[in-house]
């Protein structure tokens, strides 16, 4: 707010004088400008022949408007302040609008859920209820503490497989949203040899490799869900530094460094999956994206700034979701 209200108050600098029009007719007129909640004035008195007035009202416009330029340059010349805790209303707003982008794409369907890394309370995460993701709204949001639960208890039903948000949160700071959902062409990659790569430069994220998880190498013959700590910290150390690990028969798990990012890897992970699988139909060598393409690709993708990369594609997808939504 100090920085909002500093930022402000250079804003705030704009020149204080009186019209041409006065200057011309009348005898005193008042340069000045307004710095933060300072007003200098500068009085100067004069009396000015009719036939001059013409003259005087061209140059009174000049130099009006030359102090406008100047302090509209002062202005944009002053930094605005970063914020430093990102808006939490905000940021639950991005999360509903989360769940329902990754249903109108076809990533979830009644299953599936996504959180966000609480913003200033340490260990803790957002998520909503145990609610189908395209009904999710800001009251079902709820927050979750580091191992799973929630933190006012007697609430609403939740997720079972809450901690596969919890164990990934606790051993990888870097990542501040993670989803989990059963994209339906990425499951035939968990469960055959053929391995999902990037053959889309939208997905260069996959590259160099993405592992699979398999419960049964840490946990025997299960229901599959990752519906305890012990499971789902096996399913951390797998998906190890990745962005995307596969969950073998089940689906996969998309981490990234904000919602937007994350929501932008889970859509084109499945993206990609159906590209692969059609370039497997057409048969031959299939060249993928190199490792390093790769890198210079995410590179690019992690300084783009509004316009470009996953808040373009963030807004598209938004606006689409919120029509379906109507």
């Amino acid at each position: 707010m100090r920085g909002r209200r500093r930022t402000a108050r250079r804003a705030a600098l704009v020149p204080r004088t009186r019209s041409s029009h006065d200057l011309a007719a009348g005898t005193v007129a008042n340069f000045g400008f307004q710095s933060g909640t300072r007003i200098i004035n500068l009085p100067v008195s004069f009396s000015i022949p009719k036939f001059a007035q013409g003259s005087l009202r061209m140059i009174a416009n000049f130099a009006i408007g030359t102090l406008a330029l100047a302090a509209l340059l002062s202005c944009a010349a002053a930094p605005a302040r970063a914020q430093t805790t990102p808006d939490l209303a905000a940021l639950i707003d991005d999360l509903v609008v989360a769940n329902h982008i990754l249903y109108h794409q076809g990533v979830v369907d009644g299953f599936g859920h996504v959180s966000v890394r609480h913003p200033t309370v340490p260990g803790h995460f957002l998520m909503a209820r145990a609610l189908a993701p395209g009904r999710v709204t800001r009251d079902d949001i709820l927050e979750f503490d580091a191992d799973a639960r929630p933190v006012k208890a007697g609430g609403p039903p939740v997720y079972a497989e809450r901690f596969i948000h919890s164990e990934i949160y606790r051993v990888r700071p870097d990542v501040m949203a993670v989803i989990h959902s059963h994209s339906p062409t990425v499951i035939p990659f968990s469960v055959t040899q053929t391995k999902l790569q990037p053959l889309a430069t939208t997905a260069s994220f996959l590259s160099p490799s993405v592992p699979v998880f398999e419960m049964r190498q840490s946990a025997g013959m299960t229901n599959l869900l990752v519906d305890d700590t012990a499971r789902g910290k096996a399913l951390a150390e797998v998906l190890g530094a990745h962005p995307v690990a596969l969950m073998r028969g089940h689906g996969d798990v998309v981490v990234g460094p904000s919602v937007r990012r994350a929501v932008s890897r889970a859509i084109y992970t499945e993206i990609n999956a159906r590209l692969e699988l059609q370039a497997v139909m057409l048969g031959g060598p299939i060249t993928f994206i190199a490792p390093e393409e790769a890198a210079l690709m995410e590179k690019g993708r992690d300084a783009a700034q509004e316009g470009h990369g996953a808040n373009r594609t963030w807004d598209m997808w938004k606006d689409e979701a919120l029509r379906a939504a109507r």
